[in-house]
This record gives C-alpha cells, sequence and structure tokens, in this order.
C-alpha cells in the first residue's frame, strides 16, 4: 500500500519511510503514512502532506485542486484533467506561472484597438474607410515586434519579454491622451509591437522550458492568461456609452502591466536553452519550414484580423447594439472558448497537432461567418461554437513556431512570420471596408476572404510536420 504515487508528481521513498518529491511543480513536498488500526474490516491510516507550489501568481489558481490531488489516500488513478500531460519540475511551473502573468499583459492590451476603436472614431469623427486605413497603418507594429524579437536572440529572452511588456503597457497609456485617430493609432503602433513581441517570446521561452509532452499544453496556458487580461478591458467596456471619451479609461487600465512586469523581472530566469551553447543557424537553411508558417500565418490573418476588429462595428451598427450590450455578448460569448483552449492544448500534445488544428480553423472560422450572417439567439450561439472549437486552434498551431527552429533563430523566424501574418492583416482590413460596400454587408465580405483559412486547413493536413512529444533537439537536430 505504501507505494510512491506519480500523479501529478513523482514521489520517492525515503529510510524514514517517509515520501519527499522527486519531480514536481513544488518547492518542498512531504507525505508521511501511518497505520493506526488494523482489524477485519480494514486499515484506519492517517496521511499528512505537506507541500508548497512552485507556481507564482496562479498559486491560487492550482492550489486548491492541488490539495484535493494530493491528500488522497492510497495510489492515484487517471491523471486529472487540470494538469499537464507531462510532470514539470519546480523551475518549468516558476517559469511557466511567470510567463502566463506577462501573457495577460498581451491579452489586455492586444484588444483594445478593435475593442474602442467604433468609440475612437464617433469622438474623431472618423468613417469606416479611414478606421480601415488607421488600423492598417497600426499593423506597421510588426517592425517595432521584429526588432524587439530579433534581439531576443542575440541578448536572450528574459529582458525582451519585460522590456516588451513595459513598453506595451506605458505606450497603451499613453494612447488615453490621443488628441485624434492618427496619434491613437499611432501609439498602438509602438503598443501592439510591443505586446506582439512579448506573445511571441513567451511561446518561445515557454516551449525551451517545459517538458516535450507539454509544450501545446503551455501554449493553451499563456492563451487562457492573454483572455484573461483581454477580458478586463471589455468587462469595462460599458463606460464608453456614459461620455465620447469614455473608452480612453480602457487605455488607463493597462498601467496596472507595470508593477507586474517589474515583479515578473524579480523571478524570471533565463531560458535554459538560450543559456546553452548553440550554433549559429541561418534562415535560407530553414527555407521549407519559414514559408509554410509564414503563407499560414498570412491567410489566416487574411481573415481573422478583420473579423475580429470589426465585430464591434458590425454588433453596434448593423444590430444596434449598445456598448454595455456589446461587453455582455463579448464575455459570454468568448468565455467559452478557454474551454477549446485548454482542450485544445491537452489534445495537441496526446494526439497530434495537425488534426486538432484543420478542425479548429473548419469550424471556428465556419461559426463566425455564420455569425456575422445571425440575428437574435442564432447570433449568440454561432458565436460560442466558434469560440469553443476555433479556440482549439490556438495551441495546435502556435507551438509550431517555437518548435520548428534551432535556438539561435527562433526570435527572428517567427517575428518575421508574425511581419507577414500583419501583411495578410492589412490585406484583410483594407479589403473588408470595400467588399462590405459592395456585397452590402460584413458577412458577405468575411465569406469571401474565409477562403484564406480554408486554404491552410489543407496545408496543415497535408504539407506540417507532426511534432507532438518530440524533443527541440529531435525536431532541430543542429541543437542537439
Amino acid at each position: 500500500m505504501l507505494e510512491p504515487r506519480r500523479t501529478p508528481l513523482v514521489e520517492r521513498a525515503t529510510d524514514a519511510g517517509e515520501f519527499v518529491c522527486e519531480t514536481g511543480p513544488v518547492l518542498d513536498y512531504s507525505r508521511s503514512v501511518e497505520i493506526l488500526a488494523e482489524s477485519a474490516a480494514g486499515t484506519e491510516v492517517r496521511q499528512t502532506v505537506e507541500f508548497r507550489l512552485a507556481i507564482p501568481y496562479w498559486g491560487w489558481l492550482f492550489g486548491p485542486p492541488m490539495r484535493r490531488q494530493l491528500g488522497r489516500i492510497g495510489s492515484h488513478g487517471r491523471r486529472p484533467w487540470w494538469s499537464p500531460p507531462d510532470n514539470f519540475d519546480a523551475r518549468s511551473a516558476t517559469v511557466l506561472g511567470c510567463l502566463a502573468a506577462l501573457s495577460y499583459v498581451t491579452g489586455m492590451t492586444g484588444v483594445l484597438l478593435s475593442q474602442t476603436l467604433t468609440f475612437a472614431a464617433d469622438q474623431f469623427n472618423s468613417g469606416t474607410r479611414v478606421q480601415g486605413i488607421a488600423t492598417a497603418a497600426a499593423r506597421l507594429d510588426v517592425l517595432v515586434a521584429i526588432a524587439l524579437v530579433a534581439a531576443a536572440d542575440r541578448r536572450g529572452r528574459r529582458a525582451i519579454v519585460v522590456l516588451s511588456a513595459l513598453m506595451a503597457c506605458s505606450f497603451t497609456v499613453l494612447g488615453a491622451l490621443s488628441p485624434n485617430i492618427f496619434f491613437y493609432s499611432g501609439t498602438q503602433l509602438v503598443a501592439r509591437g510591443a505586446a506582439t513581441a512579448l506573445a511571441i517570446t513567451l511561446g518561445i521561452m515557454a516551449a525551451e522550458e517545459v517538458p516535450a509532452g507539454s509544450r501545446a499544453y503551455a501554449v493553451s496556458i499563456l492563451s487562457v492568461s492573454a483572455a484573461f487580461g483581454a477580458g478586463l478591458p471589455v468587462a469595462v467596456l460599458f463606460v464608453a456609452d456614459l461620455h465620447p471619451g469614455g473608452w480612453r479609461v480602457l487605455f488607463l487600465l493597462t498601467g496596472i502591466g507595470i508593477p507586474l512586469a517589474l515583479s515578473v523581472a524579480r523571478r524570471l530566469p533565463e531560458s535554459r536553452r538560450f543559456n546553452r551553447p548553440h550554433v549559429e543557424a541561418a534562415v535560407a537553411g530553414h527555407g521549407r519550414r519559414f514559408w509554410l508558417l509564414a503563407i499560414s500565418g498570412l491567410l489566416l490573418a487574411l481573415f481573422v484580423s478583420p473579423a475580429s476588429q470589426f465585430t464591434n462595428e458590425f454588433l453596434r451598427e448593423e444590430r444596434n447594439y449598445s456598448a454595455g450590450a456589446i461587453s455582455l455578448f463579448t464575455i459570454l460569448t468568448n468565455v467559452p472558448g478557454g474551454i477549446g483552449i485548454v482542450v485544445g492544448g491537452y489534445l495537441a500534445d496526446m494526439k497530434g497537432r495537425r488534426i486538432v488544428g484543420a478542425i479548429g480553423i473548419v469550424g471556428g472560422v465556419g461559426a463566425t461567418v455564420a455569425m456575422f450572417f445571425s440575428q437574435g439567439w442564432g447570433l449568440w450561439a454561432w458565436s460560442v461554437i466558434g469560440a469553443v472549437i476555433g479556440s482549439a486552434t490556438v495551441p495546435a498551431l502556435g507551438v509550431y513556431g517555437p518548435e520548428l527552429f534551432p535556438t539561435s533563430l527562433r526570435g527572428r523566424a517567427n517575428g518575421i512570420i508574425g511581419g507577414l501574418g500583419r501583411v495578410g492583416s492589412v490585406i484583410g482590413l483594407v479589403s473588408i471596408g470595400f467588399l462590405a460596400a459592395e456585397l452590402g454587408g460584413l458577412g458577405p465580405a468575411l465569406l469571401v476572404l474565409s477562403a484564406g483559412p480554408a486554404l491552410v486547413a489543407v496545408l496543415v493536413l497535408l504539407l506540417y510536420p507532426e511534432t507532438a512529444r518530440l524533443e527541440l533537439e529531435d525536431i532541430n537536430p543542429e541543437d542537439a
């Protein structure tokens, strides 16, 4: 009966008959089992478990289920649904907790352009076409993102994630002072560029730190944290109805990310794989993987960016929703997307990335297009379906960028791929205004643009490699 248990950590018995942690997301751990009485009816035992989680910022979330799991008597059955496919050690748990905290910043700063544009444009007397041009110009944030991410290959991951978080929050707060839509889009250019660099570098650092069988899980954790961050400005979007400049309050709120980034800087170590000696690799030797991901990113952004950017415009202008109703709609229909992210990450690690990614693309895009053609309860139902199914794509395909390139090239390659994705965003954002005017609404325009993601689903099934549960050095032999 007194045997070591393996879920959600690996135990080792000591000479004293107690158990300590051999591998697990804890700073310290001990378990002792004392036999109090034995009889024909059974054995009475007393178990004492003491532990401290190595998960900064999120211990309040994982602590209660961890206590329930570790407090059970006897061997564990199936791995709990909330735990990663592989066992984390203390360092990996600490790093992922810090990265998830900074991912909150990416969500908080990255969602503001799409959430506030229609209200800011009203205050600045800017029409739909001006909005499209201004937001397309903001997509030049890719220049900021590429510069920052490329620096992560030279100076290290840790310095860039902290710097990017501080830049994203500072320039977003500055945007609250915008006198016109051009200053608004200019501050967003820098803020979104820094947030994009932050998101990319967080994914790279997570992939370099977590166990091989849990990289998609790590991406799902970062994505859920970003969704929490996005929920803050969405939850207070109703203030945009209270005053023409009410949208500025949302920009000021992101200032809370500055002390958070400084706190993470004191806890976060440098990536182990970056610190190891590694060869300098050139992009030229990885052209097939690079162009496969770049073209996919461009085609996806062709649809995703305008669909996201103009959802509020659609609800406000074509369905007559108020700011409060838009906020309620966004929260209630997007929160279930967290289910898709978590389940998608688990399935991508256990069953493979390609099938999960392809199903997520087809189901998510199809449901989103249906939403733009719907009214009443159908509008809400299709939005929920699209959020749940489409969110599975995030961990399944998002993990490929860090996986398919060697250590010395991960930042530059992913930065450039993100830049080409921005090209797709610009094309989509500029096109949607003209297509909507010609075809009679945003729904028909998005139906045309959905051809891009449909092609990506085919590429994923036919050309993407399967990388689940492989070490990064097996995928990139030059790092071995």
